[in-house]
């Protein structure tokens, strides 16, 4: 039997999606030999995510729940969700996004990797890698993000904004999780920044980011502008430890 894998799923209002996902990811554990679980974190969903997530790991061993109250935000969402793994006997915990922008047949690859790597990272932005279905302005906010960060931060990491990551639990273990910027893009950037100061080592592995094909992005405006002077709180403010 293979390492613990925990996939952390947040959702908000992702009831399109939310079943779709869970069941390809179980199809991989099969497929792939994982012993995986996969553990819906649903911020209170109007649309009834939550009870669907109910439903499922009603009929599935392997899909556990975690219901919070309110819409906190993603990084909230992960970090109480990285709490739960790490309590449940994780030894690998992978964040991904429950609109199939991360394929769920791209997750045996980043836990492949994981062999050699302390973090893995999806990469858009090293050779074999990409975005389908994105306007010209969002690539540009997601690359140039990217590089923003990597020269700011000083990191050789060539996406840093990406949100298809897994993590050898010692490392979620090591890092001052409490302190981490909750936002958006900064959350992706402050956890990969601060891992690779313990000098754990990160690998990117190339993947294809398909837009989601349901329901509404959750990335806004202020996340990124948001984004914009944490990394230089992140650089100057504090040591990333």
């Amino acid at each position: 039997m293979s390492r613990p894998l925990w996939i952390c799923l947040p959702t908000y209002n992702e009831r399109e999606n939310v079943e779709r996902m869970v069941r390809a990811l179980g199809a991989q554990f099969e497929q792939h030999s994982l012993n995986g679980t996969v553990l819906v974190i649903d911020d209170g969903s109007p649309d009834g995510t939550g009870e669907i997530a109910d439903t499922l790991a009603d009929e599935l061993p392997w899909v556990r729940v975690l219901h919070r109250t309110q819409k906190e935000g993603l990084g909230r969402a992960y970090l109480a969700g990285f709490r739960v793994a790490l309590d449940g006997g994780a030894e690998l915990v992978m964040e991904m996004d429950c609109d199939f922008s991360h394929d769920p047949a791209d997750v045996h690859r980043l836990v492949g990797a994981a062999d050699d790597a302390d973090v893995v990272l999806g990469s858009r932005n090293i050779p074999g890698g990409g975005v389908r279905n994105w306007p010209w302005h969002r690539k540009l906010i997601s690359k140039g993000g990217s590089l923003y960060a990597r020269t700011i931060l000083g990191l050789p990491v060539r996406d840093l904004t990406g949100g298809f990551k897994c993590f050898h639990a010692r490392v979620l273990e090591a890092l001052d999780l409490e302190g981490v910027a909750a936002q958006g893009y900064t959350f992706q950037i402050d956890l990969t920044y601060r891992a690779v100061n313990r000098g754990f080592r990160v690998k990117e592995v190339p993947i294809i980011f398909v837009d989601r094909e349901f329901g509404e992005s959750k990335m806004t405006g202020s996340i990124v502008v948001e984004a914009v002077w944490r990394v230089w709180q992140l650089r100057f403010g504090r040591s990333g430890t």
